[in-house]
């Protein structure tokens, strides 16, 4: 089958390399793709918002599957319209999208399925949400309603900090996103990330991993999209899996379907576990940057299967076959990485990288200049490595970290620490 990949980060890099070791793939185009993703598929240049030139563009490409990567274009229903062109698509509709694009629908949502997550309010207003933080305290979480490309949620130890948050995002420091917050009680416990396989019918577990979301070394200094990530996570017990399952994927998807909104795609649960209950921080309705880049290591091939069987509504009659492995990815960023940052440095030493089952250097924000790999983004590679422990995965990411010569970019020494 001929495959389109929507997207331009380390994600769809991954997602790439799992389906390109399918041999169901006969032709992949990743658009608009990096420098990495060129090396192993075709790149297009492409609007990937644009639901109308997606659909004419796999008219044009005989595309027969199309996987959506990042959030923006299902929040704007890009996956409806190449289903109404015929396309069979991996990806909820922009009504299903809501659970990420708007908190205080998922909000909603929750406190309609009786889903245990955070106690909150929502507001429009400037006034009336400093109003609710003085009157609750800290530590307390402030979210942009919106899409903020991972980074508009502050959690904010201190009254201060939460209500100078507060000025930010009412301010427009996140655009459109920040037009309305959600504020949230601290939860305390250990976040897990839980990913789903959904069809409309059946949700199929389809995974475990935690994140390093704090740009400095023992989690600390401010949120990013992600400094790294490790699977499986070791909180993720039968138990526990059980219990998200049961009392808050379940009655959540219940609740979608009920409304006229199924869900068809993956969706990636954010849990805080405390006392061997989980409680829902978020959902997002695509797999994890750079979650995903540890996933696919350990799926290989059978991730297009478990995907096309979700897009086709077969997943009762699938399953997930795990080995008894452990993958690992450091992200590897722009000096100045969350704030502002430089692009154009050039990196080399990739070529001393290994790239096997085992090996991996997912790009996430590259570019080709004159035939030399530059970074452009704030986050550009994510150097993933599997293994029969943790320790040994993580021992030879590292090893592959300590090859690339790239005096513009920084990263955690410290991935997986809480594991280990």
């Amino acid at each position: 089958m001929n495959i389109l990949i929507l997207g331009s980060g380390g994600r769809e890099h991954a997602l790439a390399w799992a389906v390109m070791q399918n041999p169901k793939c006969d032709k992949l185009i990743v658009a608009p793709g990096n420098a990495g993703i060129a090396q192993i598929a075709e790149c297009a240049a492409l609007d990937i918002e644009n639901g109308g030139a997606v659909a004419e563009f796999c008219e044009a490409n005989a595309v027969d599957f199309v996987i959506v990567g990042p959030e923006a274009p299902l929040a704007v229903g890009v996956a409806d319209r190449l289903r109404d062109a015929g396309l069979l698509v991996f990806g909820p509709s922009e009504g299903a999208a809501r659970l990420e694009a708007s908190k205080s629908f998922t909000k909603e949502i929750c406190d309609a399925a009786g889903a245990p997550t955070a106690g909150y309010g929502h507001f429009t207003d400037l006034q009336a949400a400093r109003a609710y933080v003085e009157a609750q305290g800290a530590p307390i979480v402030i979210k942009a309603d919106g899409l903020a490309a991972g980074k508009g949620v502050i959690v904010a130890m201190t009254e201060a900090e939460a209500l100078d948050a507060l000025d930010d995002m009412f301010g427009g420091a996140f655009g459109g996103a920040g037009a309305e917050v959600v504020i949230e009680e601290f939860m305390e416990g250990e976040e897990a990330s839980f990913f789903v396989l959904c069809d409309s019918q059946t949700a199929l577990p389809f995974g475990t991993a935690q994140d390093h979301k704090r740009v400095g070394e023992g989690d600390t200094g401010p949120n990013t999209g992600g400094m790294g990530a490790y699977s499986p996570a070791p909180v993720m017990n039968e138990e526990i899996t059980r219990k998200a399952l049961d009392e808050i994927v379940t009655p959540t998807l219940t609740e979608m379907a009920r409304r006229g909104m199924p869900y068809q795609g993956v969706l990636y649960v954010g849990l805080m576990i405390k006392d061997g209950q989980p409680r829902l921080v978020e959902y997002n309705v695509r797999f994890g940057d750079p979650e995903c880049q540890v996933l696919m290591m350990r799926l290989g091939a059978q991730a297009l299967d478990l995907m096309q069987a979700a897009a086709e509504g077969r997943l009762a009659e699938c399953r997930v076959n795990w080995a008894e492995d452990h993958a690992i990815t450091v992200v590897m960023a722009a000096q100045g990485y969350p704030g502002s940052y430089e692009k154009g440095s050039v990196i080399k030493g990739l070529d001393d990288c290994p790239e096997d089952s085992f090996h991996m250097v997912f790009h996430a924000g590259t570019k080709l200049v004159d035939g030399q790999i530059t970074a452009s983004g704030g986050r550009v590679l994510n150097v993933t490595a599997r293994g029969a422990s943790l320790q040994e995965a993580r021992d030879r990411a590292y090893e592959m970290i300590a090859a690339i010569d790239w005096p513009g970019g920084f990263y955690r020494s410290d991935i997986g620490w809480r594991a280990l």
